[in-house]
This record gives structure tokens, C-alpha cells and sequence, in this order.
């Protein structure tokens, strides 16, 4: 289970924090992975990590400007987004699977089995 929070309404040049608790996990490492998704269009990859590793990967529209990253002791998933951008603005959703280290880049949508339910992020 994937629960979401930390979504919100900020100005251009702002910053916010998404956090995403995953509980339940058959192993204790595996991929995650932040998305977002606009009316209309497809969900679109925005940072990626294994949790067993420190490599992180990034779309090149956030690289620089978002950072990925986890708190083991509590299974939790963060995305730092600043300097936030009007196009920004997107319904934001944290994704876990099982996969080997190997194969845990910044990937399709489909590459990926459990997902929160999505937090709204609005930048003016």
C-alpha cells in the first residue's frame, strides 16, 4: 500500500514536499518512482530510485530542480520540488515494484505495480 501526502497550491519559485509511506512490500527493496499526470495526457515519469541504492534518475524537465529521495526507518518516499514552474502543475503520484536494480530507471508507467491515490499540486 502506497499512501500519498503533501500536495498543495504554491506560487512560481515556490517549493513543496511530497511524501509517500509504501507499507507492505513482499521484499524490503525494490524501485519507486514519482509520476504526473495533466488532463489529457499520459503519466509521465518524473524521478526514479531502488531503495536498496543511491542512484536516482530524473526527467530532463525536473533535473536540477526536484530531488527523490527515502527514509528507510520509515518507509517513506520523498520528492523535493523547488523552484516550482506553472507547468509543473499535475496530479503527482508515487509507484512501487519489484524489479532488480538493474532495471529500475526512469520508466513507463506500466513498469510499475502499486500506486497512491495522487495529490493535486497547483503552481501560479
Amino acid at each position: 500500500q502506497l499512501v500519498e501526502s503533501g500536495g498543495g497550491s504554491v506560487q512560481a519559485g515556490g517549493s513543496l514536499r511530497l511524501s509517500c509511506v509504501v507499507s507492505g512490500m513482499k521484499y524490503d527493496t525494490y524501485c519507486v518512482g514519482w509520476f504526473r499526470q495533466t488532463l489529457g495526457n499520459e503519466r509521465e515519469g518524473v524521478a526514479t530510485m531502488y531503495t536498496g541504492g543511491r542512484a536516482t534518475y530524473y526527467a530532463d524537465a525536473v533535473q536540477g530542480r526536484f530531488t527523490i529521495s527515502q527514509d528507510k526507518a520509515k518507509n517513506t518516499m520523498y520528492l523535493q520540488m523547488n523552484d516550482l514552474k506553472p507547468e509543473d502543475t499535475a496530479i503527482y503520484y508515487c509507484a512501487a515494484t519489484i524489479a532488480a536494480q538493474s532495471m529500475c530507471r526512469l520508466r513507463e508507467a506500466t513498469f510499475f505495480t502499486y500506486w497512491a491515490q495522487g495529490t493535486q499540486v497547483t503552481v501560479s
